[in-house]
């Protein structure tokens, strides 16, 4: 009875400490880019609220809400800045016009491919150039989310040489948009993530690119449009972050803050592998299925890889001569990390 009595007390003790720790010291809403219950809501933020609630012991919550619910879907970043949430998790993608350096952060066409990208980020430097933009802004930013390969496009016309794409109505955002308008005489747009499918769907566009495979699926883009166009050439790799405002960050207990950003390295990590997988089975289905899966050539990848990269360097030239060298700066060293990358990663086994 008394071995009970003291299990029932260390019990009344444990449940005590665990109720106080889960008491929120921080809550954060934090709106996103996407609708609730996509897979980038689910696979990143979710997710990341999750490892947040579980490494911290609930002294930080983080409340996701879908694009549209606080802020517009392309408003995120401004929502920040402007105090209207806590934080907000967007890609920047959506701020290339702003900003042009944000194209090496957002993922580019020929740019690096996952693993090189995510090595970059954590190992060469690529973060911490990353939030030395942020801390310009007024922003502490951490990545909660790195992606795999998109598809290239899904389409009402067949892709499969630089032809194709001369006056292609085509939905997409970021570098791309200006590589495809500039160098291929396409004419892109960019709309919210939410109103894709129903554009693709009334033909009011030949084209859409939207993310990898798995998170395209539940989109039904390939219930909308029969020609399926691969690799993802022109987003061989994305990233997405979480952004708080510095005066924001400044506030969360300085034993909390390793702790959500482990929970952000975490998510991105795992989110990463979620991807590979899922986009695997993904693409099986799309092979089984009433779509026809188009696999560009090699020398028609190089054009559009060559095309993204001339871009970008003729931005980055033409942001320095403006007295903003910042752009050719991290776009040297992430030239230069790939090349050493290409150079020295033939050891690796792929398959």
């Amino acid at each position: 009875m008394k071995l009970f009595k003291r299990a029932l007390t260390a019990l009344a003790i444990s449940v005590g400490v665990w109720s106080g720790a889960n008491a929120a010291d921080v809550t954060w809403r934090v709106p996103t880019s996407v609708p609730e219950g996509s897979p980038f809501y689910q696979n990143f933020l979710e997710r990341f609220a999750t490892n947040v609630k579980v490494i911290t012991s609930g002294r930080v919550e983080i409340q996701p809400f879908g694009a549209g619910v606080i802020v517009p879907a392309l408003k995120v970043f401004d929502a920040v800045q402007d105090g209207v949430v806590e934080a907000g998790h967007s890609t920047s993608s959506y701020l290339v016009n702003q900003d042009p350096i944000n194209a090496i952060f957002a993922g580019f066409p020929g740019g690096m491919g996952p693993d090189a990208y995510k090595a970059w980020l954590y190992q060469g430097g690529g973060k911490e150039r990353l939030e030395k933009l942020r801390a310009q802004q007024g922003l502490k930013t951490m990545i909660v989310g790195i992606g795999s390969s998109e598809i290239l496009a899904h389409a009402n016309k067949p892709i499969r040489s630089a032809e194709d794409l001369k006056g292609l109505k085509y939905r997409t955002s970021g570098a791309w948009a200006e590589v495809m308008r500039d160098y291929f005489g396409a004419v892109p747009t960019v709309v919210p993530p939410g109103e894709t499918y129903t554009l693709l769907q009334r033909k009011g566009v030949d084209a859409v690119e939207w993310a990898p495979p798995s998170a395209n699926m539940p989109e039904g883009f390939h219930q909308a449009a029969k020609y399926i166009v691969v690799p993802g050439v022109h987003q061989p790799t994305f990233m997405w972050e979480v952004v708080v405002k510095q005066d924001t960050w400044n506030k969360v207990p300085q034993d909390l803050k390793p702790l959500v950003e482990a929970a952000a390295q975490l998510t991105t990590e795992q989110s990463l592998d979620f991807f590979y997988d899922a986009d695997m089975k993904a693409m099986e289905k799309y092979r089984g299925g009433r779509n026809e899966v188009i696999t560009l050539d090699a020398s028609f990848i190089k054009q559009l890889s060559d095309a993204g990269y001339d871009w970008m360097r003729k931005t980055a030239n033409a942001q320095k001569a403006a007295g903003k060298p910042q752009m050719a700066e991290v776009l040297a060293d992430y030239e230069g990390y790939h090349r050493r990358w290409k150079a020295e990663s033939g050891y690796l086994i792929r398959d």
